[in-house]
């Protein structure tokens, strides 16, 4: 058990090590400048896209409760294709807005978005239903979005914008490139942690049978 115990210990300490090293490319990739979207992009690669933003074709993606000078306040992610040159359009994720009068402008605008990459989500057992006649989404499925939305073809993919807080207040972007947690040293103290008490209750116990 001492082993298995100390195993564990230094399997997180080598976790660790390899989330910080990607936490370091992270931040190195956020501090880069976008490059210009060809293709189909690694997951999470910064990059930027220019066509035209379909507000006629706005989506809103999930549910979100926020705080407002009104109070708290339910919303989502302003979902809307962008139409590029010589390539299907791409979902672009503008930001949160409220529930409530989240509709797009109905017109096309023209416009280049920096942000990243965000691979297709699935729905799982417990994923609420999608409502394609709202155009309310919960499972962040291109595919399935660009059908209800009448585009027969999309990337395969979604382009998070990021940005500052807008004057507006909305659609408020993404700030960063999502980071995963880090919680390998606490795992790693535990572990040790707990061979440590075994080898002390071990020794008492060794000691207490050799004075009994």
């Amino acid at each position: 058990m001492l082993v298995v115990l100390l195993g564990l210990g230094t399997w997180q300490v080598r976790r660790l090590a390899w989330k910080q090293a990607l936490l370091a490319q992270i931040d190195a990739a956020e501090q880069a400048p976008a490059q210009p979207l060809a293709g189909t992009p690694p997951a999470f690669a910064r990059v930027a896209a220019s066509g035209y933003l379909r507000g006629d074709l706005a989506a809103l993606y999930g549910a979100d409760v926020r705080d407002q000078a009104s109070g708290a306040v339910l919303g989502g992610q302003l979902i809307e294709p962008l139409e590029r040159p010589g390539a299907p359009p791409v979902l672009v994720d503008l930001g949160w807005v409220p529930q409530d009068g989240w509709h797009g402008v109905a017109s096309p605008q023209q416009t280049v978005v920096d942000g990243y990459a965000r691979p297709p989500d699935h729905p799982g057992w417990f994923s609420p239903a999608d409502d394609p006649a709202r155009r309310l989404f919960y499972t962040l499925d291109p595919a399935a979005i660009g059908r209800a939305l009448g585009l027969p073809e999309v990337a395969p993919f979604t382009l998070v914008a990021l940005g500052g807080a807008p004057p507006a207040g909305q659609p408020d972007p993404s700030r960063h490139l999502p980071r995963p947690p880090n919680n390998h040293l606490q795992y790693a103290l535990t572990w040790y942690g707990l061979a440590a008490v075994l080898a002390v209750t071990f020794a008492a116990y060794v000691r207490k049978g050799v004075h009994a």
